[in-house]
């Protein structure tokens, strides 16, 4: 990879000749923004050109996207559990609220209510959903059981043309509903605007900037859903869409400088779009204050070490320390057949080992991480005790309490689609911005049940050949993910007139925005036959392939 194969943009003007960025203009910007107030890396804080909307979450599948929907609108939003605090918020200096939709009936005992605050503090709010019968409940309405539930497409009338949050919207146009109750009775000061064929008050407001949809607008269904939730930030809590990738940059650095000063970062990096963006980012925050650190597990793809260093050392110019620690990882896998034991396993020997190569260096108080939003969602599950848990992410809930590191998560609050603008932003290279994530645990959660360096090895051969033919057919950039599972089922085959008693290997294709809902790619059958071809003339000990058709929900896009 060279550098000239890099063309100058508009978005990598402030790289210089030695592929630095030029950070005083963007930390100029931030002071004059921030105050140069004291501030913590991972969040935005108050100051008076700063704008959010928080979403706070009452336990929906959609829950997140309502937060990524305004994110796109150029508006700061966070989603937070429903009895979130006000002191937990307050820092984001928000201009409005939304209520998400969720699974409860408010007329049910210990229904999750919005805390008092919600209308105290006198901002915009919207309700979704659930959200609106919240809303109607505790500001004096009734919701009832409706005689007829209300799922999937309906057709929504709009009754008062001149409310702000329908403005660009024609009189009647398809949205998407999920609900069993109903509005029966709207509360003192609401009136009705939108109604449906089954919902009399489909969508209700107030004088007060209080609004509430009984559809789904953060959801492509609703055709004109993106515009009620501009119009809503927009033209009812005056939101002037000052959420960039520029200024989150700006942002970003000053509180990467002010919180490290003068000490010492390591950064560990793994070849992945999360780990070589923070790793950016905080390099042109404190330059050489960084080491960045390969931790070879033994369970990343074929060569993925060599590449991985190519690009660090020789086109991002930085510091790397390489450590080869298969044998530690594969120890402490032996006999692990538990997928969340392998994940917190291998997160645990992942502290300790960047825990070791910080003393070698001269005092080291801070460990980078490239954890994203959806990490944090699933881990903790979607940040709400009305939401389960689905799985631990091993640099979130994998890693020990007794940490002697400070933990740097620049990304934490960043959806993919916007780590991979910043990477761009940042200058790194299309070919690793747009790389397919690979999950922390790498080819260990690949492998069903026990790992070993054998069944390694059979994978690591499987997945190049499935990453091989899906570049060919030019369908790489067009899939979330794509990759190989070595299952724990071995299948009778014949092979040149043997028996054989072989493993059996599933593919797996997804597409998604955000990895929190996936839908299994309709690859062209002759891709299918050509992968499956190759695996099992390639590979030894497989002799049979099945593609894992499995959306996400019900399924996970990883199998363990």
């Amino acid at each position: 990879m060279s550098e000239q194969s890099i063309e100058p943009t508009d978005s990598t003007s402030r790289i210089n000749a030695s592929g630095d960025l030029e950070v005083s203009a963007y930390l100029e910007i931030a002071r004059e923004k921030q105050g140069q107030q004291p501030v913590t890396t991972g969040k935005p804080v108050s100051s008076a050109g700063q704008e959010a909307v928080v979403v706070f979450d009452f336990g929906s599948q959609y829950s997140l996207l309502i937060a990524r929907r305004i994110r796109e609108l150029h508006v700061y939003c966070e989603l937070v559990p429903h009895d979130t605090p006000w002191e937990k918020i307050a820092h984001l200096n928000p201009k409005g609220f939304i209520l998400s939709g969720g699974p409860s009936s408010v007329y049910e005992e210990n229904a999750p209510m919005a805390p008092a605050y919600i209308y105290e503090k006198k901002l915009p709010v919207l309700g979704i959903c659930y959200g609106m019968q919240v809303l109607a409940k505790q500001l004096g309405g009734r919701v009832a059981s409706g005689l007829k539930k209300e799922y999937g497409h309906a057709v929504l009338h709009i009754g008062d043309t001149g409310s702000p949050l329908f403005a660009d919207l024609p009189g009647s146009s398809p949205v998407w509903m999920s609900h069993g109750d109903r509005i029966e009775e709207i509360p003192p000061g609401f009136k009705p605007l939108a109604y449906t064929e089954n919902s009399p008050v489909a969508v209700m407001g107030s004088e007060n900037r209080i609004f509430g949809l009984q559809c789904h607008p953060e959801v492509a269904h609703t055709i004109y859903g993106t515009t009620i939730l501009k119009n809503f930030v927009y033209n009812v809590c005056g939101c002037q869409g000052n959420w960039t990738i520029g200024n989150f940059i700006a942002d970003s650095l000053m509180r990467i400088k002010e919180q490290v000063s003068d000490r010492k970062v390591i950064s560990a990096i793994s070849g992945g779009v999360d780990s070589s963006v923070v790793s950016t980012l905080i390099h042109h925050a404190i330059g050489d204050q960084l080491t960045c650190i390969f931790v070879n597990n033994g369970l990343l793809r074929r060569d993925e070490e060599n590449r991985t260093l190519a690009i660090f050392r020789n086109y991002l110019k930085m510091n790397v320390n390489y450590v080869d620690a298969t044998d530690r990882f594969l120890e402490r896998l032996n006999g692990v057949t538990d997928p969340e034991t392998k994940r917190k396993a291998i997160g645990n020997e992942f502290i300790k080992i960047f825990e070791e190569e910080a003393t070698k260096l001269d005092k080291v108080d801070f460990l980078a991480q490239g954890t994203l939003y959806p990490d944090v969602i699933e881990s903790e599950s979607s940040t709400s005790n009305v939401s389960a848990k689905i799985k631990t992410h091993h640099n979130v809930g994998g890693l020990p309490t007794n940490m002697t590191l400070k933990l740097i998560e620049p990304l934490r609050y960043l959806f993919k689609d916007e780590v991979r603008q910043l990477g761009l932003e940042l200058g790194l290279p299309e070919e690793m911005v747009w790389r397919q994530p690979f999950p922390g645990p790498g080819l260990a959660i690949r492998i069903i049940g026990e790992v070993t360096r054998e069944k390694l090895d059979i994978l690591k051969a499987a997945d190049w050949i499935v990453m091989r033919e899906i570049k060919k057919a030019n369908m790489y950039r067009q899939l979330w993910q794509s990759f190989a599972i070595l299952t724990d089922v071995k299948s009778v085959g014949v092979m040149g007139d043997f028996r054989t008693y072989g493993h059996l290997v599933a593919v797996r294709a997804v597409t998604s925005n955000d990895a929190m809902t996936a839908d299994w790619a309709r690859l062209p059958y002759d891709l299918l036959a050509s992968i499956s071809s190759h695996i099992v003339n390639e590979v030894p000990g497989v002799n049979r392939v099945v593609y894992d058709i499995t959306s996400k929900p019900p399924g996970t896009i990883e199998w363990e």
